[in-house]
This record gives structure tokens, sequence and C-alpha cells, in this order.
């Protein structure tokens, strides 16, 4: 697949640790379509300036290495996947 999904968490981030659920089953779910990855903001800080990441958490569409999305904050996995959709 073409197409990446990158979670910018931290450990001390709330609204991170409610997604963290919504965020395996969607790997789960999308598994033949999405690959799925997190990264710890606070352990990759160049990574993360590098995307401009502002607030987390933070997720970010890839297809073919370019950015076509992001989904700032936690969002119930309904809204999470109509957001996806139209990646995958």
């Amino acid at each position: 697949t073409d197409t990446v999904l990158v979670d910018f968490w931290a450990e001390w981030c709330g609204p991170c640790k409610m997604l963290t659920p919504v965020i395996e089953a969607i790997s789960e779910k999308y598994q033949d379509k999405l690959k799925v990855y997190k990264l710890d903001t606070d352990k990759n800080p160049i990574t993360a300036q590098e995307a401009q990441i502002t607030s987390i958490p933070c997720c970010i569409i890839y297809k073919n290495g370019q950015e076509v999305h992001r989904i700032i904050g936690h969002q119930p996995q309904s809204k999470f996947e109509s957001e996806l959709e139209q990646f995958t």
C-alpha cells in the first residue's frame, strides 16, 4: 500500500491516550489499505518539527510520500473513518 497514517503523540497528552484505541481499531480494520505508525513527538522532536506539528494528537495521512490530509485532535472512530475513507 502507498497510504500511510502517522499518529503524532506524546506520553503526557490525555487526548492522545484517548485516541489510541481508535488508532488501533483503524490499524486493524484498514490493514490491507493502510500502514499505521505512531511517532512520539518528545522522542522525535526534529521529525515533528519537520512535519510542522503544532498540536497533538495529530494524524497525518501520506500517499506516495506526500501529505494529503491531517486529522487534528481526538475524534470518535466513525468521524475518523469518514475522513480517512477518501484516501484509502
